[in-house]
């Protein structure tokens, strides 16, 4: 034990010495000082702090603040900054990167420190002038012809959560990195966490962006709806939140620019701040997360209610409940609801310009949107889950993840915009309001023509990680039969590689009547997530089924 023990000290000293953040400096002096005298829990919690470093993927780095080599904080930051800049050069690749932060705790830290130290091993580097939209990053990777985008968010994480996500510009377009590219930049990490980032060169000649590129941003986004067919007084009336997030300001100017009436804000929930007072979780998709805003649409009798998440990549949509009742409400919109809506409007106008092109979605989105492709003689391609794919799709005309992501102009944007997709559902509400219609009627006229869809989820979260495993380890040795009362027609497991898909850890359980269930971890939290969908004669049936298929898959992965 005192061998342990000394090589843990050690370690975690060596760590102490380059950690420049008097936070975690202070935090981790404390640690080394309750463990020096050997006792178990001190020391199993230091232990716990140094058995690992976090993996560096497709999402990039995603973790909890606090020190050591698993968590988020300015050693692994610039550890992560200098790995890429050296994968940029030793791969030829442009040499040259713009980086971005929203409003968390610490992303603007994380990201001078990036930029300093990218800066200092010859690269070009581009910083953005404040907190922005992580849309507007994606967007600046292209504007500027880059060869890499850093945007410091954690995007709809816990409060004290941050994280580095990475694109690539060239014949990458702007989309987020996958394999190879992933574990190239990871093994570069790794050279780099090697020594000490003391090592390590710095310089502050680094370019700040102008309020151009903003502006440029804004300019595209508003091109790619039609003017208003209302006035502004005249047009349905909107209620956003930017849920603590940094969405406001560019949404505003861009609503602006393309000639819609300011929504009304949520006053608690629209300025920046990265300990999100007025929600446990900054997710619109977790229950209570859109209160205030709703309510907010209540008192002002609001036909619309939207809300981005805080890093604004995200959007959620709620709507006015028609009921004999004296009390009104609001439903939100899943994001499956809301992808078949800006679908269709997207095949729609393709077909009148003429334009051919591919509908996309991830596995786990309703497969609705398939169908709309079909009826307007469009493509259309499921892609594994995470935009980093569905950007990729080649003719892409619109894409989105029922995970509330949306991507209505490629040309703009690689990545879900919440911004551009906020912007393209007033345009819609617009348009149905100038005809007496909303988008509850909407959604009922996309049922008579392609049928009527239901979708739903089962999470279940755990403690322990490996718990993860063990469930989908008992999906694959004693699978399913039936669902409720429905039959399993045919079972895909993913794990090898199935329909031109790389392997990935998911089951996918095809059903009688169309039904579908597909099990999955998630990316991004310790959960594993079934995801249901169902098509029926009636929108009322076919939620019936999400139900019955709810409760029959919940004991399964619980």
């Amino acid at each position: 034990m005192k061998i342990a023990l000394d090589a843990l000290l050690t370690t975690a000293r060596s760590w102490l010495a380059q950690d420049p953040d008097p936070v975690t400096r202070s935090e981790l002096e404390a640690a080394i000082a309750a463990a020096a005298d050997g006792s178990g829990p001190e020391v199993q919690a230091l232990a716990a702090r140094f058995s690992g470093r976090l993996a560096f993927g497709t999402a990039g780095l995603r973790a909890e603040l606090g020190y050591g080599p698993l968590r988020m904080n300015r050693v692994v930051v610039t550890q992560a900054a200098a790995g890429l800049a050296r994968f940029l050069i030793d791969t030829g690749r442009q040499q040259s990167v713009v980086i971005g932060y929203d409003g968390r705790v610490n992303s603007d830290v994380f990201a001078r420190d990036s930029a300093e130290v990218m800066r200092g091993l010859g690269l070009e580097v581009t910083l953005l002038p404040s907190a922005l939209p992580t849309p507007v990053l994606a967007f600046a990777v292209r504007h500027l012809g880059v060869g890499a985008g850093v945007m410091v968010t954690a995007s709809h994480n816990p409060p004290r959560d941050n994280g580095y996500k990475v694109y690539l510009g060239g014949e990458d377009e702007g989309s987020q990195i996958v394999p190879p590219v992933d574990g190239e930049i990871a093994t570069a990490i790794d050279a780099v966490a090697a020594g000490s980032i003391t090592d390590l060169p710095r310089a502050t000649d680094y370019t700040v962006a102008t309020s151009a590129l903003l502006d440029a941003y804004v300019a595209a986004t508003a091109a790619t709806v039609p003017a208003p067919v209302l006035a502004p007084d005249a047009q349905p009336k909107v209620v956003y939140t930017a849920m603590h997030g940094v969405g406001w300001e560019t949404a505003r100017a861009v609503f602006a620019a393309a000639g819609f009436a300011p929504p009304v804000v949520v006053p608690e929930q629209i300025e920046p701040d990265g300990a999100f007072p007025t929600v446990s979780f900054p997710n619109p998709e977790e229950p209570g997360a859109m209160d205030l805003s709703i309510a907010r649409g209540i008192a002002v009798g609001a036909d619309l209610v939207i809300a981005n998440d805080p890093d604004a990549d995200r959007l959620a949509l709620a709507i006015p409940v028609v009921s004999g009742s004296d009390a009104p409400s609001f439903r939100r919109l899943s994001g499956n609801e809301v992808g078949w809506l800006l679908g269709w409007r997207a095949a729609t106008r393709a077909v009148a310009a003429g334009v051919t092109g591919t509908l996309a979605a991830s596995i786990v989105s309703s497969p609705a949107l398939s169908r709309v492709a079909a009826r307007h003689g469009l493509e259309y391609r499921d892609t594994l889950t995470g935009f980093k794919w569905v950007s990729r799709v080649p003719d892409l005309l619109f894409g989105y993840e029922e995970a509330l992501g949306y991507l209505v102009d490629p040309s703009v944007v690689r990545d879900k915009d919440g911004i551009s997709a906020a912007l393209d559902l007033l345009s819609l509400a617009d348009e149905l309001a100038a005809a007496g219609s909303t988008i509850a009627d909407h959604l009922d006229a996309f049922a008579a023509e392609f049928g009527a869809f239901a979708s739903g989820q089962v999470s279940t979260r755990v403690d322990d990680l490996s718990r993860i495993g063990t469930i989908m380890q008992s999906l694959r040795t004693s699978p399913p039969s039936s669902l409720g009362d429905l039959s399993v027609v045919s079972t895909t497991d993913y794990l090898d590689g199935v329909e031109g898909f790389p392997p990935s850890d998911i089951l996918r359980y095809d059903l009688t009547g169309e039904a579908r269930v597909i099990v999955r971890p998630s990316g991004t939290e310790p959960k594993v997530k079934v995801y249901i969908d169902t098509v029926a004669s009636t929108p009322a049936e076919a939620q019936s089924l999400v139900d019955a298929l709810a409760a029959a898959v919940r004991p399964l992965v619980s």
